[in-house]
């Protein structure tokens, strides 16, 4: 009798605060949404940044003819000078293997890397790419002496550190993981108020009703506890909801930017998504059920 008073309690609550429980529902879906694409995206950023950081090289370019960089002063290296380089590159410190990139290969590299703009695969020669080497550091944080030691030699055009080419992109990535937890935090508190305005319109119109269980005896928790529920059911289908648009962000937005900037070897699995998930409904389902009480213990009076 007393779970079927509570349920019928909690199906009456929902009836009559339909839109606002509508309401509550899809603030919960687009807060735990934004919530979980922040913590996957956390998850994406770390992957990457080990990823890449493991691969990052010096790219040491060497002059060609006509080339308009100051250094070069419109020679091209001579293949004395290529090969007094790589004996230079593989007697400093530090550095662990040493590869050459002829023209050819240059190009190749970047007939893949441009695939899709067809244009500029086309107006590119050959003879347009630079040689280079490609120095890789034992520790990749320890590339400064490298690169003072290669400035400004006979052939060299210019010295790259890769890995400061990929910071600022995952600089980016680092404000847009932080823009979407922020969203989130707001969203979830949008949520808490709106789960409060709900209690407070359930507990109002209810309040005869309330008011008699508590003459007769009933417990503070017993006549709580329909509120509560209607906050944890609005909080669950809400946490549904948001699993689904997680699921789908996974499949169509993380699988595609990992393929294409780690060419698949940085991608957040299923158990990972799984366990933002799990995550995001726990928190939601916490949230509402917390504005609840709090809102039941300032308000409601029987």
């Amino acid at each position: 009798m007393r779970a079927n008073f509570i349920f019928s309690e909690v199906w009456i609550g929902l009836r009559r605060n339909l839109t606002m429980t509508i309401a509550v529902i899809i603030t919960v879906a687009v807060g735990m949404a934004m919530l979980g694409v922040g913590l996957m995206i956390n998850a994406q950023v770390g992957m990457m940044t080990t990823y890449w950081y493991d691969k990052v090289e010096v790219s040491v370019f060497l002059c060609t003819k006509n080339s308009d960089m100051p250094a070069c002063k419109g020679k091209a290296v001579t293949q004395a000078q290529t090969q007094a380089l790589q004996k230079q590159i593989e007697g400093l410190p530090g550095v662990e293997q040493v590869f050459y990139e002829d023209q050819a290969t240059a190009f190749k590299n970047f007939q893949e890397a441009f695939s899709a703009n067809q244009p500029m695969r086309d107006a590119t020669k050959v003879e347009d790419m630079p040689t280079s080497f490609r120095v890789k550091l034992a520790n990749p944080d320890n590339y400064q002496p490298v690169i003072q030691a290669l400035q400004g030699q006979p052939g060299v055009s210019q010295v790259v550190n890769q890995r400061d080419l990929i910071s600022q992109f995952f600089t980016m990535l680092d404000k847009v993981r932080w823009a979407a937890l922020i969203v989130a935090v707001i969203l979830v508190l949008a949520a808490a108020l709106l789960i409060g305005n709900t209690v407070r319109l359930s507990a109002f119109n209810r309040r005869r009703e309330t008011g008699i269980m508590r003459l007769v005896g009933a417990s503070n928790l017993y006549i709580q506890l329909p509120f509560v529920m209607e906050g944890m059911i609005a909080g669950l289908i809400g946490g549904v909801f948001a699993a689904v648009m997680l699921i789908v962000t996974k499949v169509f937005m993380f699988d595609e930017v990992a393929q294409y900037l780690s060419s698949g070897g940085a991608q957040i699995g299923w158990d990972d998504v799984a366990s933002v998930i799990t995550l995001t409904m726990i928190i939601g389902v916490v949230i509402c059920v917390l504005a609840s009480f709090v809102t039941l213990r300032r308000y409601l009076r029987v």
